[in-house]
This record gives C-alpha cells, sequence and structure tokens, in this order.
C-alpha cells in the first residue's frame, strides 16, 4: 500500500502564531546557538531556499512531505534553516551515517541539541546528557533493559494486553491507537514503577496522561519551539497547563522515590527499584534528581512511541492478507505456553516488526550532533554552528536499500540483512535508545496476544495519513478496527508466555 501524506497544511491560526513569535523573537532562548568561525571557504552541502519561518512551519505540521521533497530536489545531504536556531544538516547515505555514528562522541555536544526535551525530562535526562556524565548514566540504566531481566517482563506484557484488549466487543468498532497506549502506560508503570494499585498509580497516570494530550498535538509540539508559549500566564493558558501537570507529576514521582528509599525491598524486580540500588564506578548512586529525570525519560520515550508502533503493525497486517497468512501460519507453529525469548525470536514475525518501523519510524530522525569542533562527513566540512541529522525516515526509504520503499513488505529483511547503518530505527552508535529490546520485546508480545486471541478487521478502507504526534509519526485517526470473533475460544488457548 503506498505512503500517502497529507497536504493540508493545517490549521491558519498556527501559522499566525508562529509568524507573530519569529517576527517578534530575536532570540530563542536555550534553542540559539552561537556561530563562530567563517563558514564562507568551506564546502557545504545545498541549502533549502524556502523562509525558514515556512520551513518551520512546514517541519511541525509537514515533516514527511518537506523531508521527501528536499530529499528529491538536493539529494542526499541538504540544510534546512528554521531560524535562530542551528541550521540542520540532514544525512540519509549510509556512509555519512556510518561516519557520524562512528566518530568519537566527544567530538559532539548531542545532549544539548536535545534542548527541546528540557522542559519535560530535566536537565539530568540520559538524552540531554554529554560526555563523562552520559557515559556514567547509561551504565546504571543499562542492566535492567538485557539479560535475564527483560525475561522478568514477558508475562506481564502478556497479561496487560489481555486485560486492556478484554473489552472489545464482537462487532463493535474501535479506535486501535487509545488501547495501544493504555497496554504501554501500563506496562511502563508496573515494569519501571512496580505499580499495580494505589491512589498514587491512578493520579500519575491522570497526570501524565493529561501532559501526552497537551505535548503530542502539532500546537503542543510547536510550543517546544517558542519559550514565550511556554510562560505561565495563569491555569488558563497551554503553558501554564503544562506547568501545573509537571508539578503534578513530580509530587507524585519524589514521593514514591522516597518512600521507596525507606523500604527497600530486593526482590522486587521493577526498574526503580534496580536503579535506587544501581551504584557507579566510584560507588556512588544516583539523586532523586536524577532519578526524577530517568524515570520521566523511561515513561516519555518508551510510551507514545511504542503504543504507535503496535497501532501501525495492526494496521498493515490487517491491510495485507498475504502478510496476515504468513504471520497467522507463524504463530500457529507455536506451543502452548512460549517462553517470551522464543517469540522474540519468530523470523517473521520479526520481519513484520522491523517494516513497521522501516517505513514509519516513530522516530524519523536520530539524535542531532552538535559539534564542538569543525568536522568532516564524506565531502563535506561543517563548523560548530550547525547540528547533524541522521535522517531514520530517508534512509529507510533509499530506493538502491529499500525497492519500492513505500511498499509494506516484510519480506524484505528476511532476503538480506541491512547495517547499523541503513536500518536504524532506534539511532545509532552511543545515544542509541536503551530500551530499544524492551520496546521491541512489547511490541512482539502484545502483537501475538492480539492475535491469537482475537479475529480483527479494517472498520474502513480510506487510506491511512500518517501526521506528526510530537515527536512520532503516527496515523491520524488512530486507525478504526472491529472484532469479527474470537480465537481461542474456537482453537488452541491464547500464548500465557511463561517466564524462564
Amino acid at each position: 500500500m503506498p505512503l500517502v501524506v497529507s497536504r493540508t497544511i493545517g490549521s491558519r491560526s498556527l501559522f499566525l502564531i508562529t509568524r507573530f513569535i519569529v517576527d517578534r523573537t530575536t532570540q530563542w532562548g536555550k534553542c540559539s546557538v552561537k556561530r563562530s568561525g567563517d563558514m564562507t571557504a568551506m564546502k557545504t552541502p545545498p541549502s533549502v531556499k524556502t523562509s525558514p519561518l515556512w520551513n518551520l512551519l512546514r517541519w511541525i505540521i509537514q515533516p514527511l512531505e518537506l523531508l521527501d521533497e528536499c530529499n528529491h530536489r538536493y539529494g542526499d545531504c541538504f540544510t534546512i534553516s528554521f531560524g535562530s536556531i542551528a541550521p540542520l544538516v540532514f544525512f540519509s547515505d549510509p556512509k555519512a551515517i556510518e561516519q557520524i555514528f562512528a566518530a568519537n562522541p566527544n567530538l559532539f555536544d548531542s545532549g544539548r541539541a536535545n534542548w527541546i526535551l528540557r522542559s519535560t525530562l530535566g536537565d539530568h535526562s540520559l538524552l540531554l546528557l554529554d560526555g563523562d556524565r552520559h557515559h556514567r548514566q547509561r551504565q546504571l540504566l543499562m542492566p535492567p533493559f538485557h539479560g535475564e531481566r527483560m525475561r522478568t517482563y514477558g508475562q506481564l506484557i502478556g497479561q496487560i494486553t489481555e486485560k486492556v484488549t478484554n473489552h472489545w466487543q464482537v462487532g463493535k468498532p474501535f479506535i486501535v491507537r487509545p488501547f495501544m497506549q493504555e497496554i504501554s502506560i501500563q506496562v511502563i508503570l508496573q515494569a519501571v514503577f512496580g505499580l499495580t494499585e494505589g491512589d498514587r498509580l491512578r493520579q500519575l497516570k491522570q497526570h501524565l496522561d493529561a501532559m501526552l494530550k497537551l505535548t503530542t498535538t502539532r500546537f503542543g509540539f510547536a510550543m517546544a519551539f517558542f519559550p514565550i508559549l511556554q510562560r505561565d500566564f495563569g491555569a488558563w493558558s497551554p503553558g501554564g497547563q503544562f506547568v501545573r501537570i509537571m508539578q503534578a507529576i513530580d509530587q507524585l514521582l519524589y514521593a514514591e522515590i522516597q518512600e521507596r528509599r525507606e523500604n527497600l525491598d530486593p526482590s522486587r524486580t521493577d526498574i526503580l527499584s534496580l536503579l535506587l540500588t544501581a551504584r557507579d564506578e566510584a560507588g556512588q548512586s544516583m539523586t532523586d534528581l536524577e532519578l526524577r529525570d530517568e524515570l520521566m525519560t523511561l515513561l516519555v520515550a518508551g510510551h507514545e512511541t511504542t503504543a504507535t508502533a503496535i497501532t501501525w503493525a495492526l494496521y498493515w497486517i490487517h491491510s495485507l492478507p498475504e502478510v496476515k497468512a504468513k504471520l497467522m501460519a507463524e504463530l500457529a507453529s507455536l506451543e502452548t505456553d512460549p517462553e517470551p525469548m522464543t517469540i522474540a525470536r519468530l523470523p517473521y514475525l520479526n520481519a513484520v516488526c522491523s517494516e513497521t518501523l522501516r517505513i514509519y519510524p516513530v522516530g524519523f530522525i536520530a539524535e542531532l550532533r552538535l559539534p564542538k569542533e569543525p568536522v568532516r562527513v564524506q565531502d563535506y566540512e561543517f563548523g560548530t554552528d550547525v547540528a547533524l541529522v541522521p535522517c531514520i525516515y530517508l534512509t529507510h526509504h533509499r530506493k538502491d536499500l529499500y525497492p519500492e520503499s513505500k511498499q509494506f513488505r516484510p519480506e524484505r529483511f528476511l532476503e538480506r540483512s541491512f547495517s547499523a547503518f541503513e536500518f536504524y530505527p532506534f539511532g545509532g552508535s552511543n545515544r542509541r535508545c536503551i530500551g530499544a529490546a524492551f520496546a521491541l520485546l512489547e511490541m512482539k508480545l502484545a502483537l501475538v496476544t492480539i492475535l491469537s486471541r482475537y479475529q480483527l478487521a479494517l472498520a474502513e478502507e480510506r487510506p491511512v495519513i500518517p501526521i506528526r504526534r510530537g515527536v512520532t509519526i503516527a496515523p491520524r485517526g488512530g486507525i478504526r478496527m472491529v472484532m469479527t470473533g474470537q480465537r481461542f475460544t474456537q482453537e488452541k488457548a491464547a500464548p500465557a508466555f511463561v517466564s524462564a
């Protein structure tokens, strides 16, 4: 099925607000980058000629269409200016991606380039750190996402998926994404915090939902670029709403951290318990502030992205009968109560998930890199006044790597292997998403649970339109489906996903 991108510009009010602010704003606070050196003597890639205001508006509303047009006109490398922030240089050639990922991380300020996330995640988030601090936090965070720890979450994911989807009724259409969001947030709250009941769980979920509803709209994404829109002008203003929501979330997080510190239970396997006992090479543990910021990072980065990926996968599986038939045949070969890692290794299931993350990568660019000193990538030289951007979306749609790239075809991942510079849905190098393995496991187990329990069909035939939803690309409308029957009542029981 072809890729369909909306050509509707969207809200005129957003355009007028953007123009008003850009015309009257000379500095954008933390997003501004000091220019240094004379770039005129360097060979630089072609630049997009349209105005920075128009580029920014399209980046907010039509990012994929903007990238496709620039790639068609300028090639594998081009520069887009959005105004006072550093121009972004986009790369899609795997050779260029390899140079960037293989370079010494100390050459870049990658954390500083993520200033847009600061108001939500905090200064101590892994995504905003560089150098030794980034290495330390990454080392402390890695153990819960590898090895035996991952196996303990398999049964939890299956149980939550069954509980959430149990509300579906035969013949009654529903929108998929809200249910996938509910699965994702429950998995995070239980796997990360170990919260299964209680008033704190209810309040935390309520405030997180409110925060995500505010920040994942296109206007909410636009707010991040303009400090004036983030100002607290009262509870009625978007900035005021955001401040009050974050204050409520912080109060709950710090209360949970303090309570858990005072009552450490070594038998608990949730991520917060593991982080409370983690120590760095100097024997130091995370501070409450560091814990808060890393917990917010796990909550925000792992919620909307995973829910969107599962939603896309269900759409593709049910829009292409041959894909569904092959996947169901593979699932039928499973023994009763398969071990989660057995499911994770299923070849065609893995190919379906990979193709889902290829055609519409939920994060369509990797983390930005701000050079600390002049750097060279292929034939181009860059100073410290630009941000280098490995473009996941454009690389994943290169015709030389993925023929008929707009078509959903999982077989391409069975026919050949792709390098970490040709397929990198979770970014790369030391900035690769630390929860990638967890996200893939959740995606696969949720899909298998749903497909093994229910017979589903798309409730409408109109083409899907991808739109920006915060930092992700999601299907507009959330995908309407309908349950036509229950499989496990007629065939063998749905997998229970026993833990090893």
